[in-house]
C-alpha cells in the first residue's frame, strides 16, 4: 500500500481548469450555445495540426468514423479493413454504415495495422482501410498509402487517441481521405466530449458539414438525408482553450514517457517501441508484461500505481463480432492481437504527474520484476 501521506497515482486525470471553465461561462452567458462562433473558431484552429485541412467539428469521435465513411460513400457490399485491437468504435462505425468489417493483424512494435497483414486482407470488395494510431503512435502510413494507392482504396485515419502525433514530420491527421479525432475527457485534449473530422476534400468537408446537421446548410433547405451530431459551442469553448494548451502538454507527456523508459528495467517487462521517424504523443504508456499481469496489475494497484488494459478483449472476440463471424464460418487468425490483449498493461504517462510521482512509478513497476 502506498504510504499514508502518498494518494494513489490515477492512470488518467482529466484537466479542467479556470481558463476551461470561464470559456464554458462566457459561451453559457452569451445565449449562442450550438454551432456558432466558437465551433467555427475551434474548427480554424485544429486545422493547424493536420497540415491546413478542412475540419469538420462533431459531437464525438465515435460520429467522426461514421459520418467520415457515410461522405466517403462506404456502405452495404463495401468491405473495410480494420485492427481488432482496438476501441470497439473503429469496427462500429464500419458496420453503422451497413459495410463489413475485415480484420487485420497489428505491428508486435507499434500495435499499430501491419502492412503485411493489410495487403492479404485486401478483397475485391475492399473499399477503405482504417488505420488506428493506436496509444498516439502514428501507425505505418507511408506503407499502407502506398498500399491503398496501388489497390484503389480509401483511407479513414482513426486518430482519436493521437493528436499531433505524427510520421516523418507529416501529422496524423494528414495522410489519407480524411482523419478523426476525439475529445473525450481523458483524450490528451478534450472538449468534455466531441470530435473532429480532418478532410482531404473540400466537397467531402461540405458533405460532412450537411450530415451533422440534418441535411442542410441553410434552415429548412434540406439537400440530403443527416443527422444531428452537431459539436456545442460549449464544448468548442473548452476545446479552443485546451488547444492551445495541447503543444505543452504534448512535450510533457513525451518527457515522462523518456522518463519511464528510461529507468523501468524489470525483467518481464517491455517498454514501447517507436517506430523510426514516428512521433509518439504517449495517449497512453502502455508496456507489455511477460508473466502473471493480473498479479502484476495488483502489485502496482497496491502500491498506488494506476493502471489499466487497452483492451483486454481484441474486437473479433465482442459478442456482435464474434457470433456472426462465426455463424459465418470466418475465423481471423490474429496472433499478434491476441498476444497484446494478454500482455499490454497502460501506466499513468500524463502531463499532471511530478517527479516523485514518475520515481514511484518506476519503483513499482521495477519491483514487478521479484515476482513476474
Amino acid at each position: 500500500m502506498p504510504s499514508s501521506n502518498e494518494q494513489p497515482i490515477p492512470a488518467a486525470r482529466p484537466v479542467i481548469g479556470e481558463e476551461e471553465i470561464e470559456a464554458a461561462v462566457r459561451v453559457l452567458r452569451s445565449g449562442r450555445v450550438v454551432q456558432g462562433p466558437e465551433v467555427a473558431a475551434f474548427e480554424e484552429g485544429f486545422s493547424e495540426l493536420v497540415e491546413g485541412r478542412h475540419c469538420v467539428a462533431v459531437n464525438s469521435g465515435t460520429s467522426a468514423l461514421h459520418l467520415l465513411l457515410m461522405a466517403l460513400n462506404i456502405g452495404p457490399g463495401d468491405e473495410v479493413i480494420v485492427p481488432s485491437f482496438s476501441f470497439a468504435a473503429s469496427a462500429n462505425a464500419v458496420r453503422l454504415v451497413g459495410a463489413d468489417v475485415v480484420f487485420a493483424d497489428i505491428d508486435a512494435d507499434t500495435f499499430c495495422l501491419s502492412p503485411a497483414a493489410v495487403e492479404a486482407a485486401i478483397t475485391p470488395r475492399t473499399a477503405a482501410i482504417m488505420p488506428v494510431h493506436l496509444y498516439g503512435h502514428p501507425a505505418a502510413m507511408d506503407q499502407i498509402m502506398a498500399i491503398a494507392d496501388k489497390h484503389k482504396l480509401a483511407v479513414v485515419e482513426d486518430a482519436c487517441q493521437a493528436h499531433a502525433a505524427a510520421l516523418n514530420g507529416t501529422p496524423v491527421g494528414a495522410f489519407g481521405n480524411g482523419g478523426t479525432f476525439s475529445f473525450y475527457p481523458t483524450k490528451n485534449m478534450h472538449s468534455l466530449e466531441g470530435g473532429m473530422i480532418s478532410a482531404a476534400d473540400a466537397e467531402v468537408a461540405r458533405t460532412l458539414r450537411l450530415l451533422r446537421n440534418q441535411g442542410m446548410e441553410q434552415r429548412y433547405a434540406n439537400e440530403i438525408v443527416g443527422a444531428n451530431m452537431r459539436m456545442t459551442d460549449v464544448s468548442a469553448a473548452v476545446g479552443r482553450v485546451q488547444l492551445a494548451k495541447l503543444p505543452g502538454w504534448t512535450e510533457q507527456r513525451i518527457a515522462n514517457a523518456a522518463y519511464l523508459t528510461q529507468n523501468i528495467s524489470a525483467a518481464g517487462v517491455v517498454t514501447p517501441v517507436v517506430a523510426e521517424g514516428a512521433r509518439h504523443i504517449y495517449h497512453q504508456y502502455t508496456v507489455r508484461i511477460q508473466g502473471d499481469r493480473d498479479a502484476a496489475m495488483a502489485k502496482l494497484t497496491e502500491a498506488g500505481i494506476g493502471n489499466a488494459v487497452y483492451y483486454p478483449t481484441p474486437i473479433h472476440r465482442l459478442k456482435p463480432y464474434w457470433e456472426p463471424d462465426q455463424k459465418a464460418g470466418r475465423n481471423w487468425d490474429l496472433p499478434e492481437t491476441e498476444r497484446a490483449a494478454a500482455e499490454v498493461v497502460s501506466l499513468p504517462v500524463h502531463p499532471s504527474l511530478t517527479e516523485g510521482d514518475l520515481e514511484r512509478i518506476v519503483t513499482a513497476v521495477n519491483a514487478l520484476g521479484e515476482n513476474l
